[in-house]
């Protein structure tokens, strides 16, 4: 039997070479490959700086510490992600405010999260979900008129361009933060980065990376205190890359554009044989976006939403190995202990009942994606309704 996966990266002789020469090196971590990715992945987007760091979720919550979350902030963002989006709030003290999405492109509705917003909001995330990004103009128009801080939660987004500019330029952002997980757009294995055009917040990064401490004679607050002398200033932590990870993501990189374009070539084959189906609403990408495709989302139709779990076991029983994306976050285990309550955000909760992810990747073939059509297709027309 033929197994698929929802989604999964693509390693090449490039890729391998480029994290065996760094294997033979004299440096696998804190060397040189951790500035040239960091550059590197500056001029793809256009941003001023970059920090790499272990995982996305350690770059959401660098960036949290960096913009000065604490304790009692309130910090609004979108429900339909991975739990990171929220816990990268929780860890630094503050309060996960989750804002009701669009119902059409599911990213975070700017009229829902002008209705969040209190005196004590800090700060919106927004989620560019399954690599569509979000309303970055009117989240800015309403951070600017409300004195918020954003940052762009683009662990799906790496590729994508909103309105003719690549995301994680910044442009409508203090930092934007990407994620290298194998299934992302580029990967490292594990891996994230940081992207933001303030000078200031990349120097609190670069030190919150690395335990809170600096090697830089100029910033030392005790001077002449010897050539080993290294200062901790600030409580930080150790989210560092190692160079043969970012050597992978250099290499990576350069395929990008290829990547996204395979995707899109599958986003387009499966929108021709899945048009006007009675089964499933297919996903949209508006005319002044470019989405990277990260996932390719299919709600079911109101007869079908009650057969979700049904339809998700007998797909992956024929092998397609298709996977939700997301319960929404206030409903893990763990945020119902902490108070919040189910109905919070109903267009959440109605594409969590019909969402199902189903297999995109860039190996994928024409005869894959009509493959995939004809094993969805026979699973759903055999479900008595």
């Amino acid at each position: 039997m033929k197994e698929m996966p929802y989604g999964r990266q693509f390693i090449d002789r490039e890729d391998i070479k480029a994290v065996v020469d760094v294997l033979k090196s004299g440096w696998i971590t804190q060397g040189p490959k951790i500035k040239e990715f960091e550059s590197t992945l500056c001029k793809y987007t256009g941003a001023k700086y970059s920090v790499v760091a272990s995982s996305g979720t350690a770059a959401l919550h660098l960036a949290c510490l960096a913009l000065g979350i604490k304790q009692n902030d309130e910090v609004i963002t979108s429900p339909v992600t991975f739990v990171a989006s929220g816990n990268c709030i929780l860890y630094c003290g503050g309060k996960p405010v989750f804002a009701d999405i669009k119902p059409d492109t599911v990213n975070i509705d700017p009229k829902e999260i002008i209705r969040k917003i209190t005196k004590k909001t800090k700060a919106i995330i927004p989620v560019h979900f399954a690599g569509r990004p979000c309303d970055l103009h009117e989240i800015k128009t309403v951070a600017k008129k409300h004195d918020l801080l954003i940052i762009e939660d683009a662990a799906h987004a790496l590729g994508a361009e909103y309105k003719g500019s690549k995301v994680g330029n910044c442009r409508y952002s203090d930092m934007t933060v990407f994620s290298f997980h194998p299934v992302k757009s580029i990967t490292t294995g594990e891996g994230g980065a940081i992207l933001t055009n303030n000078k200031k917040y990349y120097n609190k990064l670069v030190m919150l990376r690395q335990h809170g401490v600096t090697k830089d004679y100029s910033k030392f607050c005790l001077k002449n205190q010897g050539q080993w002398h290294y200062e901790m200033q600030t409580l930080g932590f150790n989210y560092r890359i190692t160079d043969f990870q970012c050597a992978l993501g250099i290499s990576q990189l350069k395929k990008i554009d290829k990547f996204i374009n395979k995707r899109r070539k599958i986003v387009k084959i499966y929108n021709e044989i899945f048009r006007n189906n009675d089964f499933f609403d297919l996903p949209i990408e508006e005319d002044n976006i470019n989405s990277s495709w990260h996932l390719y989302p299919i709600r079911l139709k109101d007869k079908y939403k009650g057969k979700k779990s049904l339809i998700f076991n007998k797909l992956r029983e024929r092998g397609l190995k298709v996977q939700v994306h997301y319960k929404p976050v206030y409903l893990q285990l763990y945020y119902q202990y902490l108070g919040y309550k189910k109905g919070i955000c109903p267009n959440a909760e109605d594409f969590y009942q019909r969402e199902i992810s189903i297999p995109l990747y860039y190996s994928m073939t024409a005869g894959d994606a009509r493959y995939v059509k004809k094993k969805l297709f026979n699973v759903i027309k055999g479900i008595d309704i």
